[in-house]
């Protein structure tokens, strides 16, 4: 082994010399580099910093969703007789005001119809003696009643005889008892009691007479009476005629007016459906009539963003269509239930697996400051509102 060391030793001796290894030389400047990196990223991260808490802060007092619309009133125009189209007189999209003529209906029938109606109620009116009941009918009620208070003339007339029999008879009553007395003393004659015996039954035979004219009297009066009623219900038939004969006139003229389809409201014309010479339908939709000037946004938030949202809040949002420009408003009110109550087909969770999912309830925003001439809202446009809260 110490013979080998000396064999291994020499070699080692003689071995060539490596060349010493050294780290490469750093190129100039490149520290310089690396501070500014840093530098750079430290400041993009204190800026990032910065606007995440500004983010946070102004998200403890705004609510924002970009889920909402434009909404308006979209007023249907109806036909509301049937007829033929004599002239449309809008196109689509045309701006028109309340009272406007939109479309003319062949209306020939409804003169024809109208004029018949005014015909009859004129004869029913000379009938029933018209307004002032100067007629066949008030005529009739005239000559009852005067019959009648003929009648009750004669009853009184007839009552007052009566009175006068009944005096007349008591005295000739008294007058025969009288008599009688005399006659038993022999102081008058037979004959003058016999005379005052046919002097009391006259005037008990004149009160019977005169009471038979007050029952004759009576039953004149009472058929008088009868008469005035009979006039009077037939008064009354003819004014039920006349009031219905009037109705008819006035439904007539009423559909008549139907005949010129005129704008509900101000605003632009839209889906125009009916053309010159088509025939349409009472109820049969012809246009739309879009009122530009009201306007509202209604914008739908989380369930969970709307416990501090209430009405009165100034609210800022912006349209598709107009990028940039800011619209201002305040929350009017909030819907009384998630907008998928009101869907056509609601979640029923009662049946199959449930996922939960996060409901929207509607918030309408009242437009405030006025409308824009140059930056119209139309309903249906999308936009994203923003609501200022009260900070949290």
């Amino acid at each position: 082994m110490a013979q080998m060391e000396e064999t291994v030793e020499p070699r080692a001796a003689h071995a060539p010399a490596q060349p010493a290894r050294t780290a490469p030389a750093e190129p100039a400047g490149g520290g310089m580099r690396k501070r500014i990196i840093l530098g750079v990223v430290a400041v993009a991260l204190v800026g990032l910093a910065i606007w995440g808490f500004r983010k946070w802060q102004w998200s403890q007092s705004h609510v924002t969703t970009d889920n909402a619309q434009v909404e308006g009133h979209i007023t249907p125009v109806l036909a509301r007789t049937g007829g033929y189209v004599n002239k449309v007189m809008v196109q689509d999209n045309q701006h028109v005001k309340a009272g406007d003529v939109l479309v003319v209906l062949d209306d020939r029938d409804l003169q024809a119809r109208l004029a018949q109606a005014n015909a009859e109620l004129n004869a029913l009116l000379a009938v029933s003696g018209g307004e002032g009941h100067v007629g066949q009918a008030a005529a009739q009620i005239g000559g009852a009643e005067a019959s009648a208070s003929a009648s009750q003339a004669q009853v009184a007339q007839a009552q007052a005889q009566v009175r006068q029999a009944q005096a007349a008879a008591r005295k000739a009553t008294s007058d025969l008892e009288r008599m009688r007395t005399l006659a038993a003393r022999n102081i008058v004659s037979q004959q003058q009691l016999d005379a005052a015996n046919a002097a009391s039954e006259a005037a008990n035979s004149a009160v019977s007479a005169a009471q038979a004219q007050v029952t004759a009297a009576q039953r004149n009066a009472s058929a008088a009476s009868q008469q005035v009623t009979v006039a009077q219900a037939g008064l009354q038939g003819a004014d039920a005629r006349v009031a219905a004969a009037r109705a008819a006139r006035d439904g007539v003229a009423l559909q008549l007016s139907y005949t010129r389809v005129v704008a509900p409201a101000d605003g632009v014309v839209s889906k125009r459906t009916v053309e010159a010479g088509q025939l349409v339908q009472p109820g049969q939709p012809l246009m739309t009539v879009v009122p530009l000037t009201d306007v509202w946004v209604v914008a739908n938030f989380k369930e969970t963003e709307v416990r501090t949202v209430v009405p009165g809040e100034d609210v800022e949002f912006e349209v598709d269509a107009y990028p940039g420009h800011a619209f201002h408003g305040e929350v009017e009110s909030l819907s009384p239930a998630t907008g998928a109550k009101f869907s056509l087909l609601p979640p029923d969770n009662s049946t199959g697996n449930y996922t939960k999912v996060v409901q929207r309830i509607p918030v309408k925003v009242r437009v405030t400051g006025g409308m824009d001439a140059a930056h119209p809202l139309r309903p249906g446009m999308s936009a994203e509102v923003v609501v200022d809260i009260p900070s949290t």
